[in-house]
């Protein structure tokens, strides 16, 4: 063979690598050779532009100036020589035999660097037996037998060269440490290449080695899947344990681990596989169904050469004398030339081609063709063949390069890769243009004509020559290629047949992107079957899709029921969301949910209130999932929207009241929000929403409420309030629209704009009364003639609003003169319902409508309140809703006076008819939670203070003990505590005795110091003031509010003044003669110290104070309560021991009396007598409570 001028240490010419190309196997590109970018042929141009020189291999030891040759051979490179080119073994060989050993080590590095290694080299450096030394001379190289210097002394261990310092072997001497060292790692490092080596070795056997048995069994049965190898099961457990720790499953690893015990998961090499780790098992996964290429052996043939793609002989043949080299680079220069040639013409053919492609006749020059195989065109083929092939190869490129080596096994390899490369990226080019041919029309088919060659060729050496086109036909896959669509129809049968092998293979994340594919192929599919497959295929697209991907699931449906037509849906789409309403994942019973919804304008009306309706009502029922059940609350909706089946009313309120009744809050949410609405829509159109609805809602409520004597359901009382609530829009706009100036409303002219707070803000769009009646616009003008319809024209004729006036007002007004005042939730929804109806209806209506119901039966006055004659209409929860519920919705100057004066009348009418405050405190706590409010009901108290009878002023010093709570400190400061003060200075001794609360519930709650240390003068001054020695009203309202406050308030507060103040007061009851007085203190202070034994209480105050209370309080209750006494005993009991075992005390940090009752009979004693108790179960509640 022909060489050029190629460097010989760029080459691998090893004899390894010269019997594998004997053999006929390709070589592969070196990574030196990827990096370029490029591939080389074997006629590149030269590698290097100086020539080697080339020395015989025959010669032994030639020198030149005593220089030997093969020091020559590597330091002359640059030097031209007419001498032959010897082999890099050769060269090799000569360096070890003069012992030029760095230069043999210099080529052996740069040859390993270059991936092209030298046996001759790498045994010599491997084997520790060239490197034995002698004591002071450097290490001398041998290739066989003894060298000059003699045998060498062995190292205490194997040495080679890699290991060995020649930094050593200086004139400083032997470090023999330091080179033991050196030794011993390298030996490690050998050893474990040794271990890796046997481990490949094992794997090779292991891999191979199948039971007999199992052989002979699968062999028998080939449709037995072959056993699991035990390399293969020690891989697989790998994989399956690196899985299970990445996501979490750590409990479920260790279970694995253990069930593994001879395997090591720590380390892949403890497998035994001796080759790279594979990739973990999600990958392996994702990419389970993919093809993988075919692995063969490939080389790439261009017009330049790489030295590792010539065979492993090229440098070790005989020598190419001088002119034959010559001829071969005069040969490729020629070649060259004619390249070159060949390229400028292409491009100016390319570039005229590119400009003209429009005007290109079908009938070209066989000059042009041969331009066009690398060039697209849309007329000519890419692979000529006969017409009768009927399109077989219409869409594969049959050319293979003219160009090819002259080594045989190199033209095959390269014919192949070719063909397959040029035929793959041709597909594109060549089908595309075809496709729109055959599109067109069948005439543009039959006119398709292709250029025939003027050849004499057989159209059986056509079809052989052809058959190198690597095509396969045979598949699905190849015969869905071959055949491409001329028809919309044969387009959707190729879909059809093609996406259930696509969807699955397309990963979840992005499998939204062919919802468009799938619908299209379902609506145009000619075939039900296949259609009800696309179908199956769109609502199984995702396993569990997310909210963005069931809307376009659901646009997709709602498309294709547009264009397919109702009864196609109920055919094809239903069942698909009947097939999924008991779906394991909640994520696609929610898309059936939604899609029942989505579809319900489209389908036939018989379907959609009975098959549709009984499956959203189902699944209501059924379902767990919240957000399901929300989504069949808005679907329901929907139908609502669209049913027109008047028989349908019953069951459309029953799922109101179970939508109502769900105990999930977005269920109830999604109810007022679309399900109440469109009810209220269709009830209104029915004609029943006066007659039937709210009527139903109504008397549900009044038998409610006669069933809640013992006890009221709160919870069906707010699901009815509401639904009631929610219906107020519709029932204004019903009113509106059925008015005698409903005909007179006209668009044209200027309106007012309706004010911006005119309406309570609606919980969805659907309770707007501008939706409901229809614009922004049609609202403002009706606004306006409503407004003066009941101003100056009154009601007469206007049925809808005399219904509620005369009907609905009176029915739920008498219902809030039956609920409980003390149930602050049912005051707050009747108030919350009030409040949203006067809003709506507007101030014109609420003042000449609502109020003067309200005032006709809230007549201010004595007799009123008169609740041993039936007549106690101000003690109930009638109050607080009028109050809080009519007179806040309008927050004017005189609306706000108004409010005033009924809170200052109310307040009055019940202080001075010794009634109950139930009502007025409803109101205060209603009203307090609004702080817009609190200079308000100051005001109102404030009247209560400076009144002139002494019972309101302690109903208004009662009312203080509410409104602290609520109220910044900065009003406490400035109006709270001086109008307590004037109070606490009354005349009036039950004045005085009733600021007593409200001064506890500032220690309670408030923080700054100036204002704590003038309640506490006050409250010290009721004790220690001898007018109120004999006080025992005022006693019993200070212990009663020590044992409310004392655990919640400031430590100091407690310790300083409460704990000695409750001792004096059980010590001053031991004298009391009054046996009624006596025991009256005596319970409140049980009660006071029950709570107070919760709090932390310091060693001396215990010894001081609590105990000597506790003992004091027993003596009373000895003679008095004697139940009570076993109680005391044992606080008393327990506290002593508390006291004795102080450093236990001082580490536990608080005091748990009543909760540890010391000895059985203790235990027995208290729970026998604890049912004999009479005093408050509240208070002896404290007794267990937590320590705080």
């Amino acid at each position: 063979m022909a060489a050029g001028n190629v460097n010989p240490f760029n080459v691998s010419d090893s004899e390894e690598e010269a019997e594998h190309r004997q053999d006929g196997a390709d070589s592969e590109r070196s990574p030196s050779d990827e990096a370029q970018g490029h591939s080389l042929g074997p006629f590149s141009p030269p590698a290097y532009s100086e020539p080697a020189v080339l020395l015989s291999s025959t010669r032994t030891s030639p020198s030149v100036d005593g220089i030997p040759a093969s020091a020559a051979a590597v330091a002359g490179i640059g030097v031209g020589s007419a001498e032959t080119r010897v082999s890099l073994d050769a060269i090799a060989a000569q360096l070890l035999r003069d012992q030029y050993i760095l230069t043999a080590l210099e080529l052996h590095t740069e040859l390993l660097e270059a991936g092209r290694e030298l046996p001759r080299l790498r045994d010599y450096f491997s084997n520790p037996g060239n490197f034995e030394r002698q004591s002071g001379t450097p290490p001398a190289c041998k290739e066989q037998g003894v060298g000059p210097g003699g045998p060498l002394n062995r190292a205490g261990s194997i040495s080679t060269l890699d290991s060995l310092d020649f930094a050593r072997y200086s004139d400083d001497g032997n470090r023999e440490s330091d080179e033991r060292v050196a030794v011993l790692e390298f030996e490690l490092r050998k050893a474990k290449e040794t271990i890796q080596a046997l481990r490949a070795n094992l794997t090779q056997a292991a891999e191979c080695e199948i039971p007999s048995q199992e052989r002979k069994n699968y062999k028998s049965s080939p449709e037995i899947q072959e056993p699991i190898r035990p390399l293969e099961k020690r891989a697989l457990n790998f994989l399956v344990n690196e899985y299970l720790l990445k996501n979490e499953y750590k409990l479920t690893s260790i279970t694995f681990s253990d069930e593994n015990d001879d395997q090591d998961f720590e380390l892949w090499d403890d497998v035994g596989l001796n080759i790279p780790k594979p990739p973990d098992l999600l990958h392996v996964y994702r990419n389970c169904g993919n093809s993988l290429p075919l692995n063969m052996n490939t080389v790439d043939v261009a017009v330049s050469v790489d030295p590792s793609d010539l065979p492993g002989d090229y440098f070790s043949q005989e020598p190419v004398q001088q002119t034959e080299q010559q001829e071969v680079v005069q040969e490729l220069e020629y070649q060259i030339s004619l390249l070159n040639t060949e390229k400028q013409s292409l491009a100016e053919q390319i570039k005229k081609l590119q400009s003209d492609i429009q005007a290109l006749q079908r009938n070209v020059s066989s000059e042009t063709t041969t331009v066009m195989k690398s060039t697209p065109s849309k007329q000519d083929p890419l692979c000529d063949k006969p017409p009768l092939d009927n399109g077989q190869y219409l869409d594969i490129r049959g050319v293979t390069e003219t160009d090819s080596p002259p080594d045989v096994n190199a033209t095959k390899t390269s014919t192949t890769t070719t063909t397959t490369t040029d035929c793959t990226e041709s597909i594109t080019t060549a089908t595309q243009p075809h496709s729109k041919l055959k599109s067109q029309s069948q005439r543009s088919k039959s006119a398709v004509l292709f250029d025939q060659p003027n050849r004499n060729l057989s159209p059986v050496f056509h079809q052989a020559l052809l058959s190198f086109c690597r095509m396969s036909a045979d598949s699905r896959l190849g015969s869905e290629v071959s055949r491409i669509a001329d028809s919309e129809q044969s387009v959707m049968l190729m879909l059809g047949r093609c996406l259930p092998h696509i969807v699955p293979n397309v990963l979840l994340a992005k499998r939204e992107e062919l919802i468009p594919l799938i619908l299209c192929t379902a609506c145009l599919h000619p075939e039900p079957k296949e259609r009800d497959q696309l179908l199956h295929i769109l609502f199984n697209l995702i396993k569990r899709p997310d909210d963005e991907q069931r809307q376009m699931i659901l646009t997709g449906c709602v498309a294709f029921a547009r264009h397919v037509g109702p009864t196609r849906v109920e055919a094809e789409l239903l069942p698909q969301c009947w097939e999924q309403i008991n779906h394991k994942y909640p994520e696609r019973r929610l898309l059936v949910a939604e899609a029942c919804g989505a579809l319900a304008p489209y389908l036939p009306k018989e379907i959609r209130s009975s098959l549709v309706l009984s499956m959203l009502q189902q699944m209501l029922a059924e379902d767990k999932a919240d957000m399901v059940r929300e989504a069949v609350v808005k679907s329901l909706g929907i139908i609502m929207g669209y049913i027109d089946d008047a028989d349908k009313y019953s069951q459309g309120f029953e799922l109101m009241l179970l939508s109502l009744g769900d105990p999930s809050e977005r269920v109830v949410s999604a109810t007022h929000q679309v399900f109440i609405p469109a009810f209220a829509a269709w009830c209104t159109e029915l004609g029943n929403l006066q007659s039937q609805l709210m009527p139903s809602l109504l008397t549900r409520i009044e038998k409610l409420l006669k069933q809640g004597e013992y006890g009221l359901d709160e919870h069906k009382l707010h699901m009815y309030l509401s639904a009631l609530q929610s219906l107020i829009p519709a029932l204004f706009a019903v009113l509106l629209q059925n008015a005698p100036f409903t005909s007179r409303a006209n668009l044209q002219g200027d309106v007012p704009p309706i004010e911006v707070t005119r309406f309570p803000r609606p919980v969805s769009p659907l309770q707007d009364v501008a939706t409901i009646v229809g614009s922004r616009e049609q609202l403002a003008v009706l606004l306006q003639l409503y407004d003066h319809q009941l101003q100056h024209e009154g009601t007469t004729g206007w049925d809808s609003l005399l219904w509620v006036v005369n009907q609905f007002l009176p029915q739920i007004i008498e219902i809030v003169g039956r609920i409980n005042v003390t149930s602050s939730t049912c005051v707050h929804e009747f108030s919350r319902f009030f409040w949203r109806l006067c809003r709506t209806f507007g101030k014109i209506f609420t003042n000449t409508k609502v109020k003067p119901q309200f005032q006709e039966i809230l007549r201010l006055s004595e007799e009123n309140v008169d609740a041993t004659a039936g007549n106690g209409i101000l003690t109930k929860a009638t109050v607080p809703i009028y109050a809080t519920g009519v007179l806040t919705c309008y927050n004017q100057e005189e609306d706000r006076k108004l409010l005033v004066g009924f809170l200052e009348d109310v307040m009055t009418t019940l202080s001075l008819s010794h009634a109950p405050l139930d009502s007025l405190k409803a109101s205060f706590v209603e009203l307090g939670a609004n702080p817009a409010y609190h200079e308000l009901l100051l005001t109102v108290l404030w009247y209560g203070v400076v009144h002139t009878s002494a019972l309101v002023r302690c109903t208004a010093a009662r009312m203080f003990e509410l409104l602290v709570k609520g109220v910044n400190e900065t009003l406490v400061a400035q109006r709270v505590v001086p109008a307590l003060i004037t109070l606490s200075s009354d005349p009036e001794i039950s004045v005085r005795i009733s600021t007593i609360p409200a001064f506890g519930t500032i220690m309670e709650t408030v923080t700054q110091k100036e204002l704590l240390e003038r309640v506490k003068m006050q409250l010290a001054s009721f004790l220690e003031d001898p007018q109120y020695q004999d006080q025992h009203s005022l006693h019993m309202e200070i212990i009663k509010t020590f044992g409310r406050v004392g655990p919640n308030a400031e430590p100091r507060f407690r310790d300083e003044f409460v704990l000695p103040h409750l001792h004096k007061l059980a010590l001053c009851n031991n004298q009391q003669t009054v046996e009624s007085k006596r025991i009256d203190i005596a319970t409140q202070l049980f009660e006071a110290y029950s709570a107070l034994s919760c709090c932390f209480i310091s060693e001396e105050l215990m010894v001081n104070h609590f105990l000597p209370g506790l003992r004091c309080l027993r003596t009373d209750m000895e003679q008095l309560s004697p139940e009570h006494e076993v109680i005391l005993s044992s606080m008393i009991k327990e506290c002593e021991i508390k006291v004795e075992n102080k450093g236990i005390g001082e580490a536990q940090g608080s005091i748990s009396i009543a909760a540890s009752l010391v000895g059985e009979d203790a235990k027995t004693k208290f729970l026998s007598k604890m049912g004999q108790l009479t005093t408050s179960g509240a208070m002896l509640a404290n007794v267990f409570q937590r320590k705080k």
